[in-house]
């Protein structure tokens, strides 16, 4: 009989970061506690002493990313960090700059250290410290979340008041979050988890479904021995966020990522992953756990697992010969829909305030996506009136919508000229506010036949087909060194949700974004949700998950 490998193993750690301990200790990272500044809205970078404007080493060049190396303090671009680490034996590590995130030159990829998190949050409270006897009237904008990697207590050097630092931060923290309003900590190239999950987490229905202990962790059977259950995992932040503890410090969704790699196992890597093939797998792995439980087949079409009875929706496709007429239609199932860009509509130039055009884009792409397209001669379709190949044409039409919209931008594309995937940066339009009866099938059908009142097989113009937006995952910078962060809706207020940090932002601001994913809620389901959001039921667990050594 042959041995079967075990389902799951964790990535190893980084080789080059033990060995970097196992000779220097923790002494770099002290020496980098001095060139290590906070500003007051929680966000820390490295500053090279006696140069304003910190410039590679190799290049001269400033603009990018830079990298700290923590043994010679010199300096390099994303472009010169492995050639550094090739030319000086043992350089390997180096620190993100902008970010204060440790990083590995020879890996090319960030790495994450609690004891780095711990000496980043220490320089962070000492500046808070000095900030707040500085000037205690604070703003807003100033009384936002305080950068906080790991899960409890963090070991405060030279810090003598730290349980009253710690006190004065949650007072703050609960005077400007909104319930449910946390940052998550960056694993390591994570923004791609941490954006998705934000929108999760502010989905009025599985807000609802989670917080109601509709799957409750303890109970669960799922579990065995070496595979976690991805539901549970994720209840566990539900707890966590929405917890009546008043913590708002930045949260460490470490077990979820790792219940997510079982799932996914070739993509269990520190490496940057695409938010929406994530968004897909993970609805697909709660899907698997929660299918199993109610002995349903992975392709049932009536499935009540969470994902599907928020997200999925169904398409139609119809195909019409072009020499007869006649129509063939298939349905399809789907937990979101993914758009062109409409190209006629996009710029490279952000969306000013009062561009009365900025409803019009979306649209565009929606009519796009349902607008009749002409099948090339090379995909003729067997007529089953001619009984022959024939020319067609194929138009998609929406005849159920789902209770949250998520609406996915094509921003990616392979250029068969050059062969190679390339990042469309045009910005977007897109309303607040979308109703989408033209792009239902019932509305599609009617309007090819000349707007005649007849009735419609699955016609649910009954139900309500306006939605509002609550969550906006945005794409900048490029196709390999690309960064992702979410913009919350909550009460009429934007957020920013930029990994570990929480801002407050203008709509001006969102409007301006490279939109990558949009998700809408039910107009009802939204307005309902702003009206309960003081009266959910709140977690008392204290425990959100178990703790996993060295990454929470």
């Amino acid at each position: 009989m042959s041995t079967r490998k075990p389902s799951y193993t964790n990535p190893r750690p980084c080789k080059h970061l033990s060995a970097y301990k196992l000779k220097h200790g923790l002494s770099g990272y002290k020496s980098l506690q001095e060139c290590l500044k906070t500003t007051p809205n929680g966000r820390t970078s490295v500053e090279n002493p006696g140069t304003k404007i910190s410039r590679c080493s190799s290049c001269n060049g400033y603009q990018g990313r830079l990298y700290f190396c923590l043994i010679c303090s010199s300096i390099s671009c994303s472009s010169h960090t492995l050639l550094h680490t090739q030319s000086e034996i043992g350089h390997d590590l180096a620190v993100d700059i902008e970010r204060a995130e440790l990083y590995c030159c020879a890996c090319s990829d960030q790495v994450y250290d609690p004891d780095f998190d711990k000496t980043v949050m220490s320089k962070h409270m000492l500046d808070l410290s000095y900030s707040t006897n500085r000037n205690s009237t604070d703003s807003i904008g100033e009384r936002l979340c305080e950068r906080k990697r790991l899960g409890s207590g963090v070991e405060l050097a030279d810090l003598n008041k730290s349980g009253q630092l710690a006190l004065m931060r949650d007072h703050r923290a609960k005077s400007c979050y909104p319930l449910g309003l946390r940052g998550l900590n960056n694993l390591g190239n994570t923004c791609f988890m941490n954006s998705v999950l934000q929108a999760l987490l502010h989905a009025p229905p599985m807000r609802n479904y989670f917080l109601s202990d509709r799957h409750n962790r303890r109970t669960c059977r799922k579990r065995s021995a070496n595979r976690l259950c991805l539901p549970c995992e994720l209840d566990g932040i539900f707890s966590a966020v929405y917890s009546g503890g008043g913590d708002r410090t930045p949260y460490s969704p470490a077990q979820f990522l790792y219940s997510w790699w079982q799932h996914s196992e070739n993509l269990a890597s520190y490496e940057q992953q695409d938010a929406h093939e994530f968004f897909i797998s993970v609805l697909d792995g709660i899907h698997e756990r929660e299918s199993k439980a109610r002995n349903q087949t992975r392709d049932s079409g009536d499935c009540q697992c969470i994902t599907h009875r928020v997200f999925s929706g169904q398409l139609r496709s119809d195909v019409t010969c072009m020499t007869c007429g006649f129509t063939s239609t298939t349905y399809d199932p789907c937990l979101d829909i993914s758009l062109d860009l409409d190209t006629n509509h996009c710029s490279n130039k952000p969306v000013k305030r009062n561009d009365n055009s900025s409803t019009s884009t979306l649209l565009g792409c929606l009519d796009l996506f349902t607008k009749p397209e002409k099948l090339g001669t090379d995909q003729k379709l067997f007529c089953q009136n001619c009984q022959e190949p024939r020319d067609s044409s194929k138009q998609l039409s929406i005849r159920k919508l789902p209770l949250v919209l998520c609406l996915h931008i094509k921003r990616f594309e392979h250029s068969l000229v050059r062969k190679m995937m390339r990042k469309i940066d045009s910005y977007m339009h897109f309303p607040f506010s979308l109703d989408m009866t033209p792009y239902l099938s019932s509305s599609i059908v009617r309007n090819r036949f000349g707007n005649r009142i007849f009735a419609f097989e699955g016609d649910d113009s009954d139900n309500s087909t306006e939605f509002e937006i609550f969550a906006v995952i945005t794409h900048s910078g490029t196709l390999d060194s690309g960064h992702y962060l979410t913009y919350l809706r909550i009460k009429e207020q934007w957020y920013k949700c930029d990994n570990a940090w929480i801002s407050e932002v203008d709509e001006r601001v969102v409007r301006a974004s490279q939109c990558y994913m949009m998700f809408y809620a039910h107009k009802t389901l939204y307005y309902k949700a702003k009206e309960d959001l003081s009266c959910l039921p709140v977690s008392t667990r204290k425990e959100a998950f178990h703790r996993v050594a060295g990454c929470c």
